[in-house]
């Protein structure tokens, strides 16, 4: 992987991990156009930069995640990520096992975009306005939503805002409180890849990889500026769509990129 290839990823990256479109999806298809070879470094890269979306998140969250007086946000966060943690590190192996293959990862994105398409006239009497009215209870349940999107395509984002409307959220407060989510939950596999994950191929550790060499060092760095950047920008612009439009647009995206995809990775790749 090149230095353009990386910030490629890393744009991908900010662009689509806060949106319901899957930022797998969108990452497998510009790593297989633009033949960029999976070895360690790479799978560990694709997965690090998430840490300059979480700081996107926190960013542009400030007042709320560092307001202490408030600790039952914090208490709702943490009983929240704790289904995606326990899960996630059960089935770890499957879940980097399907990313083999893109054709699910297609198929789900267009499942996913059929979903989005009704949500909108499913869920029309929101009783939870913000994020102070979701109990502890809903929050878990969310949580197990988001846990749906471990198989690759599905997008955390769609099924952790999916899931806070299905317990009463308004569209805002549910992609509020999955952008709030997402901070626990990608801090944690950030983590994990980084310090404790040993990579199959070459029997190091995710931080290993990064110090291996100048040029590794120079696109971790620039990966997570790029992705935070962009993450920012995309999060505005994301609440201002599902504002004027809801969900509809992120559908009709998912099923004509999906069949982009399955027709490419099928016939034409």
């Amino acid at each position: 992987m090149n230095t353009f290839q990386a910030l490629l990823i890393a744009i991908i990256e900010g662009l689509t991990e806060f949106l319901p479109v899957s930022s797998t999806a969108h990452m497998v298809f510009v790593s297989s156009y633009f033949g960029i070879q999976e070895d360690d470094f790479v799978k560990l890269f694709q997965v690090s930069i998430q840490f300059g979306a979480i700081l996107a998140v926190v960013a542009l969250y400030w007042k709320k995640f560092f307001d202490f007086s408030k600790f039952n946000f914090y208490i709702k966060l943490i009983a929240a990520v704790i289904p995606a943690l326990v899960l996630g590190k059960l089935f770890d192996d499957k879940i980097e096992a399907v990313l083999g293959d893109p054709v699910p990862i297609a198929i789900v994105l267009i499942i996913g975009g059929i979903i989005l398409l009704f949500v909108d006239s499913r869920f029309q009497n929101p009783t939870v306005l913000k994020e102070e009215d979701i109990t502890v209870k809903k929050a878990v349940i969310i949580g197990f939503w988001q846990c749906l999107a471990m198989m690759p395509g599905t997008s955390r984002s769609a099924a952790s805002i999916i899931g806070g409307m299905q317990q009463g959220l308004t569209r805002h407060a549910a992609a509020e409180f999955s952008f709030f989510l997402a901070v626990p939950t990608m801090l944690a596999v950030t983590c994990y890849s980084v310090f404790l994950k040993t990579y199959e191929t070459s029997q190091m550790k995710g931080y290993e990889l990064i110090l291996k060499s100048d040029g590794n060092i120079k696109m971790f760095i620039i990966g997570n500026l790029i992705a935070f950047i962009v993450a920012v920008l995309a999060i505005k612009f994301f609440i201002e769509i599902i504002k004027k439009y809801g969900f509809k647009p992120w559908g009709w995206y998912r099923i004509i990129v999906g069949s982009f995809l399955l027709i490419y990775f099928t016939y034409l790749n």
